[in-house]
């Protein structure tokens, strides 16, 4: 499945593709040709980037990753709603599936947009100093936890559909990064960890850890 964020990408890339085969076809030419084959590359890249699995979550109470990416940051944090907490840093490249979902069911409290620069996703400053999308959650049994969207270095447009007030489910979509980028979880200090630095994680798949 084509995640629907892609379309403003991909549908232009696609009538180029067919409009440089239809010329190259009534005027050959080896520039033509070139161009047209660069074009092609960049749609079936595209079209691989935007991709969006469905996946069914474990059958269980865990707390499901956000998404895709590598564990590349485990560290004790002071947030300034939860107070004490732990973040677990997620890095995707270009090369991850690049939708976000909700790790639990619960109630959205706020959406905060946060402008900033654009570090490479996998500079640990980026989690404080780039462009990002913090929502905050209220779990069903009242616990709180946090998901923050980063832009980095390629990534400049991050998309969230979640809203104050409103109610989730786990494995709902939460939003989309275009490109490379950082996704943030804060939760607090009692939660149970069950990744590790180095991990890979898939989004809606993965169970990152629980709630005590």
């Amino acid at each position: 499945m084509i995640a629907p964020e892609g379309k403003i990408i991909l549908i232009p890339l696609l009538l180029l593709v067919l409009a440089g085969t239809g010329i190259q076809a009534y005027y050959p030419s080896e520039g033509l040709k070139w161009i047209n084959l660069t074009i092609a590359l960049l749609t079936l890249f595209s079209l691989y980037f935007f991709r969006d699995p469905q996946r069914i979550p474990p059958n269980n109470d865990g707390f499901l990753s956000p998404g895709d990416g590598k564990v590349v940051q485990i560290i004790d944090v002071e947030d300034a709603e939860i107070g004490k907490a732990k973040q677990i840093s997620i890095f995707l490249s270009v090369f991850n599936v690049h939708s976000q979902r909700v790790p639990l069911s619960g109630k959205v409290i706020s959406k905060t947009y946060n402008s900033g620069k654009f570090l490479a996703a996998f500079n640990h400053k980026a989690s404080l100093d780039n462009e990002q999308t913090v929502v905050m959650f209220e779990t069903e049994s009242g616990k709180m936890y946090k998901i923050k969207q980063i832009a980095g270095l390629i990534a400049r447009r991050i998309l969230n559909y979640m809203e104050p007030e409103n109610r989730v489910e786990r494995g709902q979509r939460l939003g989309f990064i275009r490109f490379g980028s950082r996704v943030d979880i804060i939760v607090p200090p009692e939660f149970q960890i069950d990744v590790s630095l180095g991990d890979m994680v898939r989004g809606n798949q993965t169970i990152i850890g629980r709630f005590e």
